[in-house]
């Protein structure tokens, strides 16, 4: 199994854009910067921050490095204020002796503005300032009682509110100020606090795209106010689209040019994390593999080294990757992780290519980390079943849907010995014109993807894939059993396992449109599944079903009264579900 998290080991040359991004922030003529890291989900933007982060560390006496994560603060704190007060205390516990009353006056600063923005909502955003919550409305009405431009009552109103407010806060700002104040008066205390490390702050900013709107759009703000500030980097890690529906979202649709502007005048320099192609997808199985080999840490380190260099010049040099070299730079002679690795080979292509995996690491990640699971799940249960087969069907489930999965998991249920014919047919057919006549009309739609997956290595015809169907089970709603059921009783038990109310009319008509003969075989198939949930803590739908079902067919209902019978105890949700029915029979 592999975590599902960030890495600062590059495993698909990100490397190189962490050395372009670290080469910026070290050229003092382009400070103060900022700087974002775009790219969808689980493209690997944390792991190109961590990247960036450790080239920066090499030499550490030069950076003050601050990590924030937006999504972390999001539900708990004005997010400009969050910011901020991470800036700063990052600030404080760097400054010199001598610098240090100075820098926490900067803390108490924040400190203030966080107070007040927890009190009220508001601010004066208008100005072009951040200003936080109800301290932007104290700080607005103060610069209005000395506006020459209001009159004497106006001037007195807008003085007495501010004084009231302040009063309220313990007087943590003085009414007097005007907005530009405060901002600049932090902004120059700031400034000398960070001149007097001589060391240039970076901060990195990650999970941005996934906070709410007004998250995204307080926290971009706060950075407006260090922007411009001397030795100052901003690296800003987020799905570029995902900001640019926030800032649409926050300003109530403001316009494209708009929504482009904003963005762009806060991110000065965009650098996009390319998807991975096969050539990157490949490497990374292989270190996933690798990693899990247990070949020893100088070994994979070894093959790490090997297949970035195969990346870096794969543009002049051609394909330089092979299994009898990774084998060797491993160190092992085993025949089961050469076939992990070959296999990993074979399915780079439809990894990177496919529109439903799109070359995602993260998404490889997670379908790799279901295969291990099913591979050591089959292990105990003494299933003799090849991991590369599990790997197939995981990587069909992957690059499908789930209509397609249930058609190929009832063509093994129906098959004799669990050996589809459709497999033999398809492994053998030509042309894509030939495989579309063979296939059923829910895997027509994967057309394209399915010649490639047919053709993959192992061939799974006369294969009893039963066992795989088996490890397979949480990807679809249900898995039958059953060989006589037709499809419409298998779309009518599905519908019913997932009944949500009593009163659900999508399961009345379920039930009763099964055909008489099938009810039994039907609550059969429904009560081999309720075996399966040991929980029975809260009303579950797939009893609520069962009762729906009981009601409709006498024979069904036969075969649930036997099945609560044999339940050592029925919780009080169950005992009032039933109290009524007449098909029951007390035990």
């Amino acid at each position: 199994m592999w975590a599902d998290t960030e890495t600062d080991i590059d495993f698909l040359n990100y490397s190189e854009i962490a050395e372009m991004v670290a080469e910026m922030i070290d050229d003092d003529t382009l400070l103060p910067l900022s700087l974002g890291i775009f790219g969808g989900w689980g493209i690997g933007k944390s792991s190109t921050l961590n990247l960036v982060e450790s080239l920066l560390n090499e030499r550490a006496e030069e950076y003050l490095i601050v990590r924030f994560d937006a999504w972390f603060y999001q539900g708990f704190d004005d997010a400009r204020a969050a910011l901020m007060s991470v800036i700063v205390k990052a600030l404080a516990e760097a400054a010199p002796e001598e610098l240090k009353k100075k820098a926490s006056g900067l803390i108490k600063r924040v400190n203030k503005a966080r107070f007040l923005g927890l009190l009220v909502e508001g601010g004066a955003a208008a100005l072009g300032f951040p200003t936080f919550g109800a301290a932007g409305r104290l700080v607005e009405a103060g610069g209005k009682a000395f506006d020459d431009g209001l009159d004497e009552e106006d001037r007195k109103e807008a003085g007495e509110d501010a004084e009231k407010f302040a009063d309220k806060a313990g007087k943590l700002l003085d009414p007097a100020k005007a907005p530009t104040e405060e901002i600049t008066a932090f902004r120059t205390e700031f400034g000398e606090v960070l001149a007097g490390l001589d060391r240039k702050l970076v901060v990195f900013i990650d999970n941005l795209d996934r906070c709410l709107p007004k998250n995204s759009i307080q926290t971009l703000e706060a950075i407006r106010l260090f922007m411009f500030m001397p030795n100052t980097a901003f690296v800003v890690a987020a799905d570029e689209d995902m900001i640019r529906h926030a800032v649409s979202e926050h300003f109530k649709d403001p316009g494209d040019r708009l929504v482009t502007d904003y963005l762009d005048k806060l991110i000065q320099v965009p650098v996009n994390v390319p998807r991975p192609g096969v050539l990157e997808i490949r490497a990374y199985l292989t270190m996933l593999i690798a990693t899990r080999s247990g070949c020893g840490k100088d070994k994979v380190a070894a093959l790490l080294t090997f297949l970035i260099d195969d990346l870096r010049h794969s543009w002049k040099d051609g394909d330089g990757y092979d299994v009898d070299k990774v084998m060797d730079l491993l160190g092992s002679s085993d025949g089961d992780l050469r076939n992990q690795i070959e296999l990993g080979l074979r399915m780079a292509p439809m990894l990177a290519q496919s529109a439903k995996v799109n070359g995602n690491p993260r998404i490889v990640k997670r379908m790799m980390n279901v295969v291990r699971m099913r591979a050591s799940v089959a292990k105990r249960r003494s299933m003799n079943l090849d991991e590369a087969v599990i790997a197939k069907l995981a990587l069909f489930e992957r690059c499908t849907d789930v209509k397609a999965t249930q058609t190929l998991q009832h063509e093994v249920l129906t098959a004799v010995s669990g050996k589809p014919e459709l497999f033999a047919k398809a492994e053998a057919a030509q042309t894509e014109a030939a495989l579309r006549t063979i296939l059923p009309e829910t895997l027509k739609p994967h057309l394209t993807v399915l010649r490639d997956w047919f053709g993959l290595e192992p061939k799974l015809s006369g294969i009893d894939l039963r066992p795989a169907v088996y490890l397979s089970r949480e990807t679809v709603p249900m898995r039958l059993r059953g060989t006589s059921l037709s499809p419409a009783a298998f779309k009518a038990i599905e519908s019913l396992m997932a009944t949500s109310t009593m009163s659900s009319v999508s399961a009345h008509e379920a039930a009763a449109g099964i055909d008489p003969s099938e009810a039994a075989a039907a609550m059969d198939e429904m009560i081999a599944e309720m075996r399966k949930n040991s929980d029975w803590a809260k009303v579950r739908n797939d009893l609520r079903g069962g009762i729906i079902l009981a009601r409709a067919w006498p024979d069904a209902a036969a075969r649930l009264n036997l099945y609560i019978a044999s339940l050592a105890q029925r919780p009080k949700w169950l005992q009032a579900l039933i109290k009524n029915e007449d098909w029951v029979e007390e035990s």
